[in-house]
């Protein structure tokens, strides 16, 4: 993208207003009130250098109510998305969009991480080097290699025909772990040194949360900064930085990160002739004590709280010390290389990253912080996460930057920010609550049916298997069935598929994405899905005209962090239930439910099996914080609305 040193002073209200710049840019443009409150309220938020929280409701038109102040105010400011899909419409389409009403260049750069591009350096040398395994992979690295000659950012993004899981992007991308940094011979044709500058030329810098929150864990340990200096934030899809910037601010360590070193040592070793007898006595020695001390380990699928650690590593001492002996081997062994330092530096501060992990999470104990371990097939990962980021984010996010604003379509429970702003560390920010511009008490129905049982009785999976087929048979198909948890869902799946008419399409039986082009390409289809369709997923029109949800979405208190964030507010004299667990809920009921509304054209069904949202005190919150959809416990009414009856 181009770069201009110039400014635009438009107000929002010029942009925005009936009659406006938008409406003489775009024939179907259509005002909308909500549109024009939320970048008034941007704009006055980035002149006032004060907080400012959005919720924005679907069809708002968010995204240029955001980017139009940001452009005008002159400030160099970070848009920070929730997934890179979204990353990347920002600058390929909302961008060039503003550019050609403008008629000019904006100063605006985007940043990823730096799996997402090639490293010239390991493309060389791969061409010279017998690294690739099976044809799979020396296809893709003919793509990859053709590419490179035309490519001007190296964002992998561009390599549309490349798989996903492709072997041979993970051999020649720009992982930090293999990089040797402004020693490299290619630093200045380098794709990340290239990313680098433009960020640092650019007024607006697309960004996505995990590198965001990466950069700001990295700025406080004052080791290195990956974004460049700004003056405010803009995040969207804000209902997910929790989650985000609790990761980067944890420590994590795993059996594969142990693995993926002594690989990429004796690969860099062979490839670049300084391999020793010494390096594979130290690599065959640290693999052995890596499989030994994860052993210990047991083999439970999922993730539990890693309680008594004290205890642990009294019993698993030798293990331990033995893997932290390892380790030093492989730095002694490093360091005696003297002709290939741009090439072992990577590799000797990875080996000093993993053993400052491990001593973290096995002997340091901070009680504001939880400790927990996952297995997943044959991995195990260890971690430390922040119970509660608030205090994190106030003094590292919020008191550091002037402006920081925060918008997504599911921010409000019960019609307030108070439990979003607790969560987050944010006090005293402007707010504001943008209905969604569609009419919803015509677009859509709720429909709870009364006579179900309890989603935690043994009887529930039976009788909504029922509910679901009555439910399918009027709307043909079309439709999301989401569960809050796998067994859930499949259970409900394997009872329901010999007897549906429709397409199925089942969660984990395929790649995500590749789910979702054949719902999307198929008519009348239906889909299983959790927690990972839940949101970001977008099928507008009469494909997906009914999403049934099982139950409430409350996280399961056996859930290591939120076990710990239970019992931290319970310890602080709150009520966890209320404070915590029903607010978590809603919003992502409100997520869920979003699915199915995305334009003034959709209309649907909106099924939630579990009717304790109108037996129980707490149903009020979820009921009061939905959009105004109209209701039902009737399923007829369910008939009527797919079928309306013919007028004469």
């Amino acid at each position: 993208m181009g770069i201009s040193t110039a400014k635009t002073a438009l107000r929002a209200r010029d942009v925005f207003r009936r009659g406006g710049l938008l409406a003489k840019w775009h024939p179907r443009f259509e005002y909308r009130p909500g549109q024009l409150a939320m970048a008034e309220e941007v704009e006055a938020a980035l002149a006032e250098r004060r907080h400012l929280i959005v919720e924005a409701g679907t069809g708002t038109g968010k995204t240029l109510a955001y980017l139009f102040p940001v452009i005008a105010s002159g400030k160099r400011v970070i848009v920070s998305t929730g997934t890179k899909a979204l990353q990347e419409q920002l600058f390929n389409q909302d961008i060039p969009f503003i550019e050609e009403r403008l008629g000019r260049e904006l100063r605006v750069a985007y940043m990823k991480g730096r799996a997402n591009y090639l490293c010239r350096e390991k493309l060389y040398e791969a061409e010279n080097r017998p690294i690739l395994s099976g044809l799979e992979e020396i296809e893709d690295f003919a793509k990859i290699k053709a590419w490179e000659k035309e490519t001007e950012t190296g964002d992998r993004a561009e390599l549309k025909t490349l798989p996903a899981n492709s072997g041979a992007w993970h051999k020649v991308d720009a992982r930090r772990e293999m990089c040797a940094g402004s020693k490299c011979g290619l630093f200045e044709k380098c794709f990340i040194t290239l990313m680098h500058q433009k960020a640092a030329e650019a007024d607006v810098i697309i960004v996505n949360h995990h590198l965001f929150f990466a950069d700001l864990a990295l700025r406080e340990d004052d080791f290195a900064q990956i974004i460049p200096d700004y003056q405010a934030v803009v995040f969207d899809e804000a209902h997910e930085i929790e989650e985000a910037a609790g990761q980067h601010f944890g420590v994590q360590i795993s059996s594969y990160r142990f693995e993926e070193l002594t690989r990429d040592v004796r690969q860099t070793a062979f490839q670049n002739e300084f391999g020793s007898k010494g390096i594979d006595t130290a690599l065959d020695q640290l693999n052995l004590r890596s499989v030994q001390f994860f052993q210990v380990f047991d083999n439970l699928e999922g993730r539990r709280a890693f309680r008594e650690r004290p205890v642990f590593l009294k019993r698993n001492s030798e293990a331990y010390e033995a893997l932290i002996a390892g380790l030093a081997l492989l730095e002694a062994q490093l360091k005696l290389v003297r002709e290939k330092t741009d090439l072992v530096i990577p590799l000797e501060r990875r080996a000093q990253e993993l053993e400052a992990a491990l001593r973290l999470v096995i002997e340091v104990d901070a009680p504001s912080y939880v400790y927990w371990m996952e297995r997943r097939g044959r991995g195990v990962f260890l971690q430390a996460t922040p119970i509660d980021i608030a205090e994190i984010l106030a003094e590292k996010l919020f008191e550091q930057v002037p402006c920081v604003v925060l918008t997504s379509a599911t921010l409000a429970v019960d019609g307030n920010f108070d439990f979003v702003k607790g969560r987050l560390g944010l006090t005293g920010p402007r707010e504001l609550i943008v209905p969604g511009h569609f009419d919803y008490a015509k677009q859509a129905l709720l429909y709870v049916p009364e006579n179900l049982p309890d989603p935690r009785s043994e009887q529930f999976a039976a009788r909504a298997t029922d509910e679901i087929l009555a439910v399918l048979s009027y709307s043909r198909g079309r439709a999301f069935v989401l569960f809050t948890s796998y067994a859930q869902m499949r259970r409900v799946y394997e009872a329901v598929e010999p007897r549906l008419d429709h397409p199925t399409f089942l969660q984990g039986t395929a790649p995500n994405s590749a789910l979702l082009e054949d719902f999307k390409a198929t008519p009348n289809a239906v889909l299983f899905a959790t927690a990972s369709f839940w949101q970001g997923v977008d099928v507008p029109g009469e494909q997906l005209s009914c999403v049934i949800i099982d139950k409430l979405p409350f996280a399961a208190p056996s859930d290591p962090i939120v076990e710990a964030r239970i019992r931290a507010i319970r310890q602080a004299g709150g009520k966890p239930f209320d404070e915590f667990q029903v607010p978590e809920a809603v919003l992502a009921l409100k997520q869920g439910f979003g699915r199915l509304i995305r334009s003034a054209q959709d209309r649907g069904v909106l099924v939630l099996l579990d009717n304790r949202v109108m037996k129980q005190r707490y149903g009020k919150v979820f009921l009061d914080s939905l959009p105004d959809y109209a209701f039902s416990t009737d399923i007829a009414d369910v008939a009527r609305f797919f079928d309306p009856p013919t007028v004469p």
